[in-house]
């Protein structure tokens, strides 16, 4: 895949690009942002610019790339380029914005770089820039066409707002127009298009529960009283107001087979285990599964009645709960897996805070479980995947 000419070349300049790859992504937005700031509206995600992930994310998954490239030439990473692609898709990008990036991303380079940077230095990383976007654009065609429409976005109508949990709400959505709906795998999410107050549009992604079919999408949003969006749907989006809607995305989903499975989750990222929990019991699976979830408080578990109801219809689930304000139906503190028994050939998904999956992934490799059963989801931009 990487060609010979620049093999070594990337290889020698790897340790110093990706010493200034933070800064690079930091010109680079400059550059991007200053010439197109219409990309605020409805793609970019402020918050994330202002707390500095998409920097962090964006530089990580460069120079990831690239390391991958020098180890492994003749082949790609397929699972940090996955995970690109899908949330790509959930926002909309096109093949032609490549070239914009392109055009800032180098600029930026050229000038982070302007002490040590060739023309052959400058051809061998342009080559690694088009080998990661032309395998993300074909893999984000193939999400586009497999989807049932050929629309990037479609208007959704809120029927029904509901309080989960103490600070988090429900949501649930039906077409608004004649658009055909794709139907989503447990796990899946959709991005959420929201006007904020002075007009401009964000995107956020959200978990949709399983049994969501195609006639409606549901999901649930915990407060964040320092963001943008949240605010926005608990307190000025109602029922009857439409909301936009990407069609469903997410690499992480329930496979086939009948083998255990281990949903971890902490906070609010109980949503796509509970999405996966919610589909294994409207199919009265037999598998075994161990659902683990970790808390602030009872009244604070946003989904506790249907994660409750669903591990219980189940033959073989069972239901273990971590709470820092502990009941007399919880452990106390943080979730630990000392004290719980991993099942032979379980598949683990993963979901919650970073610290807490890095936590409980040591945990479970330490415990036996292979990486490649390891599997999570991140809310927001990946920084375990693109730095790992």
């Amino acid at each position: 895949m990487l060609s010979t000419q620049s093999h070594p070349i990337i290889e020698a300049t790897l340790p110093v690009v990706g010493e200034k790859m933070p800064g690079i992504a930091r010109n680079f937005y400059n550059r991007l942002f200053s010439a197109h700031p219409e990309l605020f509206d409805g793609l970019f995600s402020r918050s994330n610019q202002k707390n500095g992930t998409q920097q962090q994310a964006l530089a990580g998954s460069i120079a990831g790339f690239a390391t991958h490239l020098v180890n492994n030439p003749d082949s790609a990473p397929e699972i940090l380029l996955a995970r690109i692609a899908h949330k790509h898709v959930s926002l909309g990008i096109v093949p032609e914005q490549y070239d914009v990036v392109y055009k800032h991303l180098f600029d930026a380079i050229a000038e982070e770089l302007s002490e040590v940077i060739t023309a052959e230095i400058a051809d061998a990383w342009t080559e690694v820039y088009w080998l990661m976007a032309h395998t993300l654009i074909k893999m984000e065609n193939a999400l586009y066409t497999s989807a049932a429409n050929d629309k990037p976005w479609s208007p959704w109508t809120v029927t029904k707002k509901e309080a989960a949990g103490s600070d988090a709400v429900t949501i649930t959505l039906i077409p608004a127009d004649g658009t055909p709906v794709s139907p989503a795998q447990p796990g899946q999410y959709v991005g959420v298009k929201v006007r904020m107050p002075d007009g401009i549009h964000q995107v956020r992604q959200y978990s949709l529960a399983a049994d969501d079919g195609t006639a409606v999408r549901v999901f649930t949003a915990r407060l964040d009283t320092e963001g943008e969006v949240t605010p926005v749907l608990h307190h000025t989006v109602q029922v009857g107001d439409q909301l936009m809607l990407s069609n469903p995305c997410g690499d992480v989903t329930l496979a086939d087979g009948d083998h255990p499975l281990v949903l971890a989750s902490a906070g609010i990222g109980c949503t796509p285990t509970a999405s996966i929990l919610r589909s294994l019991a409207q199919r009265e699976s037999r598998r075994e599964v161990l659902v683990l979830h970790a808390e602030a408080s009872m009244e604070r578990w946003a989904l506790r009645e249907q994660m409750s109801n669903d591990a219980a219809s189940l033959e073989s689930a069972e239901l273990q709960l971590w709470l820092e304000m502990p009941t007399s139906d919880s452990r106390e503190g943080f979730m630990s897996l000392d004290a719980v028994t991993i099942p032979d050939n379980a598949s683990v998904y993963l979901c919650g805070p970073l610290p807490f999956m890095r936590s409980i992934r040591s945990q479970a490799l330490k415990s036996g479980v292979p990486a490649e059963r390891i599997h999570y989801e991140i809310f927001g931009s990946d920084l375990w995947l693109a730095n790992a």
